[in-house]
């Protein structure tokens, strides 16, 4: 004879009221029992798994919805615990990174914590910040680059947003959407005056490359061959001879176009793990060469 339960007796085995029990009926966390000759609900034994097991993912504060399918068969618990365990890290990133920028906000005041908050109210969801920050950088570099070229650039432009942030990543992280958007930032990377900008961001990039070893060392940035490579480089893009007075030409005009690139790299090397300077470290480390060697300043002494 099969044991069946009604529904006082299922409630008091699995220490739940018998409103709660219609109500679990009524959402589909619990299939329909069929009704006895006398026209009551009987539950078979399998019914109190389904709510000991309910009981147990609300325990842990799993949405009733999430839990539908497990209950009724649809999913496997494997899939819900992954499924809510991922969530409930997305949830924890976005509270850590909401407790930085409020650090961030509360280490300052005055005029400076007013900008800081217009600074950080520009990222809002993390994946999403993310993904507007390489659309941004779709639009920085000039079309018409190769496409491996332009990913070896964006690779290290686009730092992931940190797991753990203090308040002075979530700023520098914050600051690269403000310093993207930046009108002169984009005039620098868009390199107008070029015509055949794939040659010149290659160019570069290999100059950059080459220098990385001394930047890394700390050397200062002067009478190196790559400094030689990276003038003639820009000479070349412009159509014109490599000479000093074309060097100090090119020191003036990137001593007032170079300071938001410049920004830009020092907030994502804070982001940064990897120990190697980056290309933009490397590319501002022979601006600063050029601007040592040929600038007003230079030309003064």
């Amino acid at each position: 004879m099969d044991v069946t339960w009604s529904i006082g007796e299922l409630a008091a085995r699995a220490g739940l009221s018998v409103k709660a029990i219609r109500y679990y009926t009524d959402i589909g966390l619990l299939p329909t029992a069929p009704r006895s000759a006398g026209g009551h609900r009987r539950y078979r034994p399998e019914v109190l798994e389904h709510l000991t097991l309910v009981r147990q993912l609300r325990a842990l504060d799993v949405p009733i919805a999430a839990i539908a399918g497990v209950a009724t068969g649809e999913g496997g618990l494997g899939d819900l615990v992954a499924e809510q365990l991922a969530g409930t890290r997305s949830r924890l990133a976005e509270l850590r990174w909401r407790e930085a920028a409020l650090q961030a906000l509360d280490d300052c005041s005055g005029p400076e914590r007013l900008r800081r908050l217009r600074v950080l109210a520009g990222v809002r969801s993390l994946p999403q910040a993310a993904a507007d920050l390489a659309r941004a950088w779709q639009r920085v570099l000039p079309a018409g680059l190769p496409p491996r070229l332009a990913d070896v650039i964006t690779a290290q432009a686009l730092p992931e947003p940190p797991r753990d942030p203090t308040p002075d990543a979530v700023l520098a992280y914050a600051e690269l959407h403000v310093l993207v958007a930046d009108p002169a930032f984009l005039d620098y990377c868009a390199a107008s005056p070029v015509r055949d900008k794939a040659s010149m961001y290659a160019a570069l990039m290999d100059a950059s490359i080459a220098v990385a070893p001394a930047v890394a060392a700390g050397h200062a940035p002067h009478g190196c061959e790559a400094l030689d490579a990276f003038c003639r480089a820009c000479a070349r893009a412009r159509d014109t001879e490599d000479s000093p007075a074309f060097r100090a030409f090119m020191a003036a005009e990137m001593r007032v176009t170079v300071p938001p690139f410049r920004r830009y790299w020092q907030r994502r090397d804070i982001l940064s793990t990897d120990p190697r300077p980056s290309l933009g470290r490397t590319h501002c480390w022979l601006v600063e060469g050029v601007i040592a060697e040929y600038g007003e300043d230079r030309q003064a002494r």
